[in-house]
C-alpha cells in the first residue's frame, strides 16, 4: 500500500484544517439535523405540538447511545490509522479498518435488538411517562427509529474512517445525501400523509439507509487503506488499540445520555411540584423546551467537534512522525477557532432566544412555553464558550494518543459534574437547578482543562523540528 498521506506532515496547518475540518463539520451538522429537522416539523404540526416535541426529547438520548458506540469505533479507527500511517505501519491500518467494520455491524444489531425488546422500560427510564400523550408518541417514534439503528451506526462509524482514507469530501457527501432525503420526506410524511411520529421516524431511517449504502460503496473502493479478506478477522490487539483511542468519543456521547436521563427525570419530578407545570396540560413543556435547547447546543457542538475531529488525521500523523511543532501550531489555532464559535453561539442564545424558540413551534403554544424556553436558553447555555473549548481539549488529547487524560477529563465533565449537578442542584433550586447544572459543570471543567492545555504545550515544546 502506497502511503499518499505524507502531505499531512508538510502542508500548511491552516490549509489542512480547512481541508479536513470543514467537511467534517458539515458531516456532523448534517448528522445532527436528522433529529433536529424531525423536531422542527413535529413542533409545527398542530396535531403533535409540544407532546411530539417531548417525545422526541425522550428518544433523542437513545439515538445518542447508538452514535456513541459508532463514533468510538469510527474515531478510534481514524486516530489509530493516522498514527499507523505516520509510523509507516500500513498493515495495522488495514486491520483496524477491517475490524472496525465488523465491530460496527455486530454492535448495531445487538443494540437494535435490545431497544426493540425493552422499549417500554427504556422509554420510562428517560421520562416518557410524564403524561399519556407523550408516552404514546414516544413509543411510536422509538419503534421505527430502532429499526434504523444498524444503518445509522454503520454510516456514522464509517464516516471518520473515510476521512482517514484521505477523502473528507465523500464522508460529507454521504451524510449530506441521507439528511437531504430526510428533510424532503419529513414534511411529506408529517403534513401530507399525516403519519405523525411514525412519518418523522421513517423519513429519518430512509435517509440513514442511503448514507449506509454510500459508505459500503466507498469501503469497496478505498484509495489509501485497502483492507483484504484477512483484515476483517477480529484481533484482540487491533480492537483494543482502536477502542482505547475512541473511548473519549464514546464517553463524551454516552455521558450526554446519562445527563439527559438525569435531566429528564428531574424535569418530570420538579415540574410536578411547579404551580404551572404541575398541571396535566402543561406537564410536558419543561421536557420539550430543554430538548430544544439541547438541539441548539448539538448544532454548536457539531461545529466544535467537527473542527477538532477533522484534525484527528493531521494530529495523529504528525505525532506519529515526531513533528511536535506542527501539532502545537494546530492546537493553538484550534483552541482559538473553538472559542470564536462559542462566542458567536453565546450572542445568539443571550440576545435572540425568542427567534430560536419560534423555529420550534412556539406560536402554537402557551406563553408558559415561550417564557420558560427563553429562560432556559439564556441560563443553560450562558457558559457555552467554555463548553466549546473543553470539548476541543477532549478530542485533541485523544488524537495525540493521550487516551487516559482525555477520558478522565471527559468523565469528570459529563458524568461527575454533568449528572451530579443535574441531580443535586434541583434539590435546592427546583426547575431552575436543572438549568444551572450546565454552566456550573462547564466552569469547573474548564479549570481542569486549562491545566491540561498548559501541560500539553510544555510537552510539545520539549523536542521537535520547526513548523513547516
Amino acid at each position: 500500500m502506497e502511503n499518499s498521506n505524507q502531505f499531512l506532515g508538510t502542508e500548511r496547518i491552516g490549509k489542512l484544517m480547512k481541508q479536513y475540518a470543514i467537511p467534517c463539520i458539515i458531516s456532523l451538522l448534517v448528522g445532527a439535523l436528522y433529529n433536529i429537522v424531525d423536531q422542527i416539523f413535529i413542533a409545527n404540526a398542530s396535531y403533535l405540538g409540544s407532546y411530539g416535541n417531548a417525545a422526541n426529547t425522550v428518544v433523542f438520548p437513545l439515538t445518542v447511545v447508538a452514535l456513541a458506540i459508532a463514533v468510538m469505533i469510527g474515531d478510534g479507527c481514524c486516530a489509530f490509522v493516522s498514527i499507523c500511517l505516520g509510523k509507516q505501519e500500513a498493515h495495522h491500518a488495514k486491520q483496524s479498518v477491517g475490524n472496525s467494520v465488523v465491530m460496527s455491524i455486530v454492535s448495531s444489531l445487538i443494540l437494535a435488538a435490545i431497544y426493540l425488546i425493552f422499549a417500554e422500560q427504556i422509554i420510562a427510564m428517560f421520562g416518557g411517562t410524564v403524561n399519556a400523550e407523550t408516552y404514546h408518541h414516544s413509543k411510536e417514534y422509538f419503534f421505527y427509529i430502532s429499526l434504523g439503528i444498524p444503518f445509522y451506526m454503520f454510516g456514522q462509524a464509517m464516516n471518520p474512517i473515510i476521512r482517514a482514507d484521505g477523502n473528507p469530501k465523500f464522508a460529507m457527501i454521504s451524510t449530506l445525501s441521507g439528511a437531504a432525503i430526510n428533510i424532503v420526506l419529513d414534511p411529506i410524511f408529517i403534513f401530507i400523509f399525516k403519519w405523525g411520529m411514525m412519518g418523522a421516524a421513517v423519513a429519518t431511517v430512509i435517509g440513514q439507509v442511503v448514507t449506509a449504502v454510500l459508505a459500503v460503496w466507498y469501503l469497496l473502493h478505498m484509495k489509501i487503506i485497502k483492507p483484504e479478506k484477512g483484515d476483517y478477522r477480529l484481533s484482540g490487539f487491533i480492537c483494543g488499540k482502536t477502542l482505547i483511542l475512541g473511548v473519549t468519543s464514546f464517553l463524551s456521547q454516552i455521558s450526554l445520555v446519562a445527563a439527559m436521563a438525569a435531566i429528564n427525570n428531574m424535569l418530570r419530578k420538579y415540574g410536578a411540584l411547579d404551580p404551572v407545570f404541575g398541571q396535566e396540560q402543561y406537564a410536558q413543556i419543561p421536557m420539550a423546551v430543554v430538548g430544544i435547547v439541547m438541539k441548539f447546543f448539538q448544532i454548536v457542538i457539531s461545529i466544535v467537534v467537527g473542527m477538532a475531529a477533522g484534525c484527528i488525521p493531521i494530529v495523529g500523523f504528525n505525532m506519529g512522525a515526531g513533528k511536535k511543532p506542527r501539532v502545537k501550531e494546530l492546537f493553538t489555532k484550534l483552541l482559538i477557532s473553538e472559542a470564536v464559535v462559542g462566542a458567536i453561539a453565546f450572542v445568539i442564545v443571550e440576545f435572540f432566544p425568542h427567534q430560536l424558540i419560534n423555529i420550534f413551534g412556539a406560536a402554537n403554544e402557551s406563553t408558559y412555553y415561550t417564557d420558560f424556553a427563553i429562560k432556559a436558553f439564556r441560563t443553560y447555555l450562558c457558559m457555552i464558550i467554555l463548553a466549546c473549548v473543553n470539548k476541543a481539549c477532549f478530542i485533541f488529547l485523544q488524537a495525540m494518543g493521550k487516551a487516559v487524560e482525555s477520558t478522565a477529563l471527559s468523565m469528570i465533565r459529563e458524568v461527575i459534574f454533568g449528572v451530579g449537578f443535574a441531580l443535586i442542584l434541583p434539590m435546592f433550586f427546583g426547575l431552575n437547578g436543572v438549568l444551572y447544572s450546565m454552566p456550573v459543570s462547564d466552569v469547573l471543567t474548564f479549570l481542569i482543562a486549562a491545566f491540561l492545555i498548559f501541560k500539553t504545550y510544555k510537552e510539545l515544546n520539549r523536542k521537535g523540528e520547526k513548523a513547516v
